[in-house]
């Protein structure tokens, strides 16, 4: 029998080209053939009568062929075969685009199956090259449900069907199994084998159903168990122990009282530093809910035993935000913060990197610029980062690796539903901060078309002339960058808006600029030389301006939920009420969904949920970045009932069986070391 990672070309029927083909869908082995699972089904086991059918059903019809089939010639290389077919409710045409042959294999007065899809204008009813089968041969290519599978140059359906199916005849009962015995009988789990019998070629819809169940369950699992596994092996390692006074001094010296769920966040993340476990902690926030407050809190901490912490932002005006804002917390304190950016002069930097070096800072706040060679710390004990998503975890260890096995807190404003959330993040403890502080300006939203454009620009002429400034947002950065999608660019609509309102001062945002540049215009508009900033989303995750009271998003129905809840917190920072406008002349179903929903739901965690519905997770949450294997099969969306079932399952076989070491469980643990490589990871 084959081994399980025998190439593709040795598979009959693929050969060397078509090998070739498979492998620019990341299909190189047996095993990656029988775990391309179809990205979509054919019903073709739905019969409908022809009165019955709509415009774009996709069914099967039984009909018998009422007329003689007719072949002409339209033109050369376009031959056109056609006949009406009959059942007792109806009629229907049939054409063949190039496809003489089949003249001879319809006969008037017999009964056929044809599945395609209907057009429907008016009374006349049609379809353009259907599948078939005679009524006699039901099932051959009708009558059943036939799986459809993502394609590549080389690659036809019948080709990709084909090679799955010597797949699964070749593998036999070598099929891949991370599911303990014990487990899926637990949940009522079909085979490995009849799983992908019946995700590849389903008996039936329950069929399907009872497969895919299993497969999605398995993947969640075997990743839950890989992720519960690396998290073992780093709760166990040793981290510094810290040691200060209690909480209630720090948060005592604040002009205000933090919430509820800050002083949640800083109990835990001040409880990992004291208790000699390595923090690893993501604080998880929506725009404005005060993540910055609790990096202070740890700082302070770590400064009180004569430790140092670095505070890293994912751009240079980020960076000077949180300098102004740490050095006001921390400075009653006696704690000196230095600021390193890749701008400051020769002298200043090597002023802050003395500093550092001798321990004169208790913190650099910075940007990449701390990651280079020359920064040394006397004594780093706790690293932050700001915006985690926007750094790789190639430089989130490189700053680690200027200390000792410092502690690490992580910082994101991308809510994320918390089951969902511990899967992502799973080498991360997760503290949410799911509340606003006191006098957060609620933002209205409202969802306009171009019809609107006239008011629009009225709106923000009155907003600027009460000394507001104001945010627009375009989908992309050039005119012509997709020529004919309809669609506004950041610098096109610019120059719109200096033409129709040419009193403002009116500036443009994109990521072609350089970096330098960039800050530059941010900076400008921060301290309110400019009073309309056109932007593509490099502003998503941006400096904080209280006087801008207004974003408006053109074309909204180009971005995501979360992006644009992203986008709108950009906004009601300050005391002045702000307001957000979705420009959008979108019909689509999908679309409308999403607008109504930011118009209706204000709370970031709701949003993600919506947004995990609306369309599944897709690179938003930048899993890929944080090093989440590439799911196969499950949707992280749709499924979250099972993910969480899995995730269940998968701490209760931990808890009896922390390492996996046990005989029943080793073929387990071998997948999950498996899942865990392939995306560049490694437990102990």
């Amino acid at each position: 029998m084959p081994e399980f990672g025998t190439e593709l070309r040795y598979v009959k029927g693929v050969g060397e080209a078509r090998a070739r083909a498979f492998g620019r869908l990341g299909v190189h082995d047996l095993a990656g053939l029988v775990s391309f699972f179809p990205r979509a089904y054919e019903d073709r086991t739905r019969l409908v009568r022809i009165a019955e059918l709509a415009d774009g059903d996709l069914v099967c019809v039984e009909a018998v062929v009422g007329t003689e089939p007719q072949l002409s010639r339209i033109r050369r290389g376009l031959d056109l075969l056609r006949f009406r077919a009959v059942d007792e409710t109806g009629a229907m045409q049939l054409t063949f685009f190039n496809q003489a042959y089949l003249k001879d294999q319809f006969r008037k007065g017999e009964s056929y199956v044809f599945y395609g899809r209907a057009q429907v204008k008016g009374r006349f009813v049609s379809m353009t090259n259907p599948v078939f089968d005679r009524l006699a041969d039901f099932g051959r290519v009708t009558g059943r449900i036939v799986p459809v599978y993502r394609l590549t140059s080389g690659l036809s359906q019948n080709t990709v069907r084909s090679a799955v199916r010597q797949a699964l005849d070749m593998s036999q009962g070598r099929l891949p199994d991370g599911l303990p015995d014990c487990v899926a009988d637990e949940y009522k789990l079909c085979t490995a084998r009849y799983a992908y019998e019946n995700v590849h070629f389903p008996a039936d819809m329950q069929a399907l159903s009872l497969a895919r169940r299993r497969l999605v369950f398995e993947e969640l699992f075997v990743l839950a168990c890989a992720l519960g596994l690396l998290r073992g092996g780093r709760e166990g390692a040793q981290g510094r122990v810290l040691r200060g006074a209690g909480l209630g001094t720090f948060t005592g010296s604040l002009p205000f009282s933090p919430t509820g769920a800050q002083l949640r966040a800083m109990r835990e993340a001040i409880g990992d530093m004291s208790s000699g476990k390595l923090m690893n902690r993501l604080v998880q926030g929506d725009v404005g809910s005060g993540k910055t407050l609790v990096a202070a809190a740890c700082i302070w901490y770590a400064a009180q035993s004569g430790a140092q912490s670095a505070f890293m932002a994912p751009t240079e005006i980020l960076a000077e935000q949180h300098y102004a804002t740490l050095t006001g917390f921390l400075e009653p304190f006696g704690i000196r913060v230095a600021k390193l950016t890749g701008s400051m002069r020769a002298a200043e930097k090597r002023a802050v990197l003395s500093g550092l070096a001798s321990g004169e800072y208790a913190l650099c706040v910075g940007t990449h610029a701390l990651l280079s060679g020359g920064v040394e710390f006397r004594d780093l004990a706790l690293v932050v980062t700001d915006e985690q998503h926007r750094f790789g975890v190639q430089q989130r260890a490189a700053l680690a690796e200027k200390g000792l096995r410092p502690h690490i807190l992580v910082m994101s404003a991308t809510p994320i539903p918390r089951t969902l959330a511990l899967m992502i993040y799973g080498e991360l403890d997760v503290s949410l901060i799911d509340e606003l502080p006191p006098g957060r300006q609620k933002v209205d939203t409202f969802a306009v078309d171009e019809s609107y454009r006239a008011r629009l620009g009225g709106f923000i002429e009155k907003l600027v002339s009460e000394g507001r400034q104001v945010f627009v947002v375009c989908p992309r950065i050039e005119e012509g960058e997709e020529a004919g999608d309809g669609l506004k660019s950041a610098e096109e609509h610019a120059e719109e808006l200096r033409q129709q309102l040419p009193g403002l001062r009116i500036a443009c945002i994109h990521g072609k600029l350089k970096a330098r540049e960039k800050d530059e215009i941010m900076s400008r508009f921060a301290a309110g030389e400019t009073d309309v900033l056109v932007s593509t989303t490099v502003i998503e995750v941006g400096v904080d301006v209280p006087n801008a009271a207004l974003m408006v998003v053109e074309n909204a129905e180009r971005f995501g939920l979360s992006q644009l809840h992203q986008l709108r917190g950009r906004v009601g920072r300050g005391k002045h009420k702000s307001w957000c406008i979705l420009v959008s002349d979108a019909k689509g179903e999908e679309a409308r969904a999403r607008l109504h929903a930011m118009t209706h739901i204000s709370d970031g965690f709701k949003i993600a949920e919506e947004d995990l519905r609306l369309r599944g997770p897709g690179d938003f949450f930048g899993s890929r970045q944080h090093g989440l294997p590439e799911l196969h099969i499950a949707d992280l969306g749709a499924d979250m009932n099972v993910l969480k079932a899995a995730q269940d399952a998968a701490k209760r076989l931990l808890d009896s069986d922390p390492r996996l070491e046990r005989p029943e469980n080793k073929r387990l643990r071998s997948r999950a070391g498996e899942l865990l490589a392939a995306s560049g990871d490694r437990f102990n």
